[in-house]
């Protein structure tokens, strides 16, 4: 593809610093792009972008001065997401059941599906409209998956779950395992039945290798545009908020409820049955062990507010200095009483 400068920016709804004519053929990162590239950076990335081979930068619109052609747009790294859809060719996607697919009685399927090679489709599953189903794939009894939806090689989505619109669901997830529920008598660790379900809503990415337990008797639930990372673990009758973000390594124990746009770094996690309000953010390895109010900002084990964790971090640091302080003392106190 190639298009004006000035046509990308018409893309963008930006507007054009410099040559508007000359001509883009690819996206790049600030590192990779060539001449024929247009790339996005915002402060303080702005002097190194200044000195790339890219043809064109995005920027944000409260930049005055530039010595580089240019799209001035109100957020760059969102109008550079767009550029990379227009400028990447899509993979081609032939519509269809394919003749190795494996269909129970009773299945629905949509309008302009694509059912890819030795997916199962088991009894009574219901694929919404546009839906795409890669291969070795397994919908399990009752399940509804939504319109839009792509479910990608080797996914499992067990019976009873229900898969909302607009969701992505990566390589190796796990929908719908049993939850991790035994009842101990007699020092013998009893099944409890998990006859409960998942329900993902709308606009959920789920990352590879995923597991989301199904609950004991109702749903566990991910709400509208949570986007889960890889590795990531759920368990059983968990309900995360709208617009969370869970990233790589984060284990959600057992019936925990949180907000909207909370934010778990990278191997974060929690305690059982907890409450967890709206825009909290967790840093790496935390977890918190009781209830968060709303807009909190935690970090350490467990968990506490950040500003909390930087000082006992800072402290902790200085004991070494602190112990060898303490044996000088204790060494001139001892020859002291020795006089």
């Amino acid at each position: 593809m190639k298009l004006k400068l000035s046509d990308v920016a018409d893309i963008v709804n930006g507007s054009v610093v410099g040559d508007g004519s000359i001509e883009i053929t690819g996206v790049a990162g600030l590192d990779t792009a060539d001449e024929n590239d247009i790339t996005f950076a915002v402060p303080p990335h702005l002097e190194k972008a200044v000195q790339t081979k890219a043809a064109a930068i995005i920027i944000p619109d409260s930049v005055t001065e530039f010595s580089k052609p240019a799209i001035r747009v109100e957020n760059p790294r969102m109008a550079f997401t767009k550029l990379l859809e227009v400028f990447t060719p899509q993979v081609p996607i032939s519509r269809g059941v394919h003749n190795t697919v494996v269909i129970g009685q009773g299945v629905k399927l949509g309008k302009n599906v694509a059912i890819m090679a030795l997916a199962v489709l088991a009894d009574n599953v219901v694929i919404g409209d546009n839906a795409i189903i890669y291969p070795h794939t397994y919908i399990g009894h009752n399940t509804e998956i939504g319109n839009d939806a792509i479910i990608y090689p080797n996914v499992t989505v067990r019976e009873n779950c229900r898969v909302g619109n607009n969701v992505i669901i990566h390589s190796g997830a796990v929908i719908g395992s049993d939850g991790f529920g035994f009842v101990t008598e007699k020092g013998e660790h009893q099944k409890v039945p998990q006859v409960g379900n998942v329900l993902i809503e709308d606009d959920v990415e789920i990352g590879a290798n995923v597991t989301i337990d199904r609950a004991t008797t109702s749903s566990t639930i991910v709400k509208r545009g949570t986007k889960i990372d890889n590795l990531v673990h759920l368990a059983h009758n968990v309900i995360l908020g709208e617009n969370c973000l869970l990233v790589a390594q984060t284990g959600i124990a057992g019936s925990v409820k949180t907000g909207h746009n909370v934010t778990f770094a990278g191997q974060a996690g929690s305690a059982g049955h907890i409450t967890i309000g709206d825009n909290c953010t967790f840093a790496a390895r935390s977890a918190p062990i009781s209830d968060v109010e709303s807009g909190s900002f935690y970090a350490g084990f467990p968990a506490r507010p950040h500003r909390e964790w930087i000082k006992a971090e800072a402290a902790l640091y200085k004991v070494p200095d602190l112990l060898k302080k303490v044996r000088e003392l204790e060494k001139r106190l001892t020859e002291m009483e020795n006089k």
